[in-house]
C-alpha cells in the first residue's frame, strides 16, 4: 500500500472512532441552540468566518453567520448536512470513503453536485442508543477539514469527551 492510501486509510479510522465516540443520550431544540452557541463561541474565538447551522432532515433548528462569511456558504452548509443526513456519516468521511473508491459526487452515483457536497465541515449527531443519526452540524466558511475540526471541536466539548484529532 502506497503512503497516500495509508494516510487515507488512518484518516477514515480516525474519522470512524469520532463518529463511534461523539454520541448523544438526547437531543432536542434547546441542546440545538446550545450546541450551536458553544460552536459559534469557538469559531468567534478564532475570528473565523464562518456558518455555522444545525437541521435534521426535516428542519433547521440553528444557524448563524459570522462576519467575512458568505451567502454561499449556507449553500455550502445544506449540500454538506445532506450527505450527513442521507448517509448518517460526517462529510468528510463519506468524501474519504468515495476518495478511495476514486468516485466523487455526481450523477454517476446518483447524487446531484446541486445538493449534495462530500467535503469536511457536517458531523452527525448520533442517539447513543441504536445509533440512529437525528441532526447534523455543520460548519462552512474554512478549509474542508478546519471545518470539520470545528465541529468536532464543539461537539467534544458538548459532550465533555475526549476525540481523536485529524
Amino acid at each position: 500500500m502506497s503512503k497516500t492510501n495509508d494516510a487515507g486509510a488512518d484518516l477514515i479510522e480516525t474519522l470512524k472512532r469520532q463518529e463511534k465516540l461523539a454520541v448523544f443520550q438526547h437531543f432536542n431544540e434547546d441542546q440545538a441552540f446550545d450546541l450551536g452557541s458553544m460552536t459559534m463561541a469557538i469559531a468567534r474565538g478564532q475570528h473565523a468566518p464562518v456558518v455555522v447551522d444545525i437541521r435534521t432532515p426535516n428542519r433547521i433548528l440553528f444557524h448563524a453567520a459570522l462576519q467575512g462569511s458568505a451567502a454561499d456558504n449556507d449553500e455550502w452548509v445544506r449540500r454538506k448536512s445532506n450527505i450527513t443526513l442521507r448517509f448518517s456519516q460526517s462529510s468528510l468521511l463519506y468524501g474519504q470513503l468515495l476518495a478511495e473508491k476514486q468516485r466523487s459526487v455526481g450523477p454517476e452515483i446518483g447524487l446531484d453536485l446541486k445538493d449534495y457536497a462530500a467535503h469536511g465541515g457536517s458531523f452527525p449527531i448520533r442517539f447513543a442508543a441504536g445509533g440512529l443519526v437525528v441532526a447534523a452540524l455543520t460548519v462552512s466558511g474554512l478549509p474542508q477539514r478546519d471545518d470539520h475540526r470545528m465541529a468536532v471541536e464543539a461537539i467534544a466539548a458538548y459532550l465533555k469527551v475526549d476525540l481523536p484529532q485529524v
